[in-house]
């Protein structure tokens, strides 16, 4: 995550993922993985996790400040 979107989520880069909700960030994750946001990177990217392991990554980033 950290070469687009900074170290522990916080920046400089794209979206800041630090502190944000983690029920955002997975249902921004899951629409990446079902193809609503296109076939970009990030699809690429979170077609690769199963739900748990995106549910554990975004409450990873909600917690980091």
């Amino acid at each position: 995550c950290f070469q687009c979107h900074g170290t522990n989520g916080k920046g400089p880069g794209f979206d800041r993922l630090a502190g944000k909700s983690a029920n955002s960030i997975y249902g921004e994750l899951k629409e990446f993985q079902s193809g609503q946001e296109g076939n970009g990177i990030m699809a690429r990217h979170a077609m690769g996790y199963t739900d748990a392991q995106l549910r554990l990554i975004a409450a990873w980033l909600s917690t980091q400040r």
